[in-house]
């Protein structure tokens, strides 16, 4: 199953999405519990030291709004081959 952030939807910068933890009264680190991701990985989004192009980190940053993107849960490559012998 796929997520993405709404079209009409403008992408926050990081300095909007640190705030918006300050407005809500919400720690990163249990926004980070609650979505699956270590805390460590979340800090590194919100100050740009990870840019969220890939993997836990691009998750990371479509969730809290600053990439548009999709969120697929479904694995992108498949390294098993079929039963039937074919690839």
């Amino acid at each position: 199953m796929a997520a993405a952030v709404p079209k009409g939807k403008r992408v926050r910068s990081l300095k909007e999405a640190r705030e918006a933890f300050h407005r809500s009264g919400k720690t990163v680190v249990a926004w980070a519990k609650e979505n699956g991701f270590t805390p460590a990985l979340v800090y590194m989004v919100l100050s740009g030291q990870r840019r969220g192009l890939r993997g836990q980190s691009h998750r990371i940053a479509v969730k809290l709004g600053i990439k548009n993107g999709v969120i697929d849960e479904a694995p992108v490559f498949s390294h098993e081959e079929k039963d039937d012998g074919t690839e």
